[in-house]
């Protein structure tokens, strides 16, 4: 028998762009996933929508990017806000600061998440390219990714793209009743 080979992969229609405001409950449904469900987030408890556009809010006043991968015929159909809302977000990618202090303000924190059901098909991949090329847009000159020390498959991703484990931080987080090591990835534009 001759495997088959699905016709309609998520990549095959997939769209990054900026996110907008109205992206932001898809956004939710992600990282809230990823709270109840993986180590991707040190959080024990759901993060409520206007949480998120709190978040959302920040990182468009301090002008750090934020990009969604989208399924490309909801996104084609939709001409303004109200009909991106029928988009589906498959995946987000975004930047934020990495320290307070003035000192830092040419170093970032990358994150990517990808939905539960469209893991490891690429979009992981679709997304920090993108994102990394903003952060040279903006002017920064590292980027930081801290993920969880048994994400074996975003720390392929981050490598790929040329970050460098730089720290390795042994029972820093507890979640699902075990002690949990945060790795440090550094990348120097």
């Amino acid at each position: 028998m001759i495997p088959q080979t699905p016709t309609d992969s998520p990549l095959d229609n997939l769209h990054i762009r900026p996110a907008t405001e109205a992206d932001v409950p898809g956004i939710l449904t992600i990282y809230n996933d990823a709270i109840l469900h993986t180590t991707a987030v040190y959080d024990y408890e759901p993060h409520t929508l206007e949480m998120r556009q709190s978040w959302f809010a920040a990182r468009q006043t301090e002008g750090y990017p934020i990009l969604v991968a989208v399924n490309a015929a909801a996104a084609s159909a939709a001409t303004d806000d109200a009909a991106t809302d029928d988009a589906e977000i498959l995946g987000y990618a975004a930047l934020g600061p990495f320290r307070a202090w003035a000192a830092y303000r040419y170093t970032a924190e990358s994150s990517v998440y990808v939905a539960a059901h469209a893991r490891g098909r690429g979009i992981g991949q679709r997304l920090l390219a993108p994102l990394i090329e903003a952060a040279k847009a903006r002017s920064l000159h590292t980027l930081i990714a801290g993920i969880d020390a048994d994400n074996a498959a975003s720390l392929r991703l981050h490598q790929r793209f040329g970050y460098a484990e730089v720290g390795h931080l042994r029972q820093v987080g507890y979640k699902f009743d075990r002690w949990l090591d945060l790795k440090f990835l550094q990348l120097l534009l």
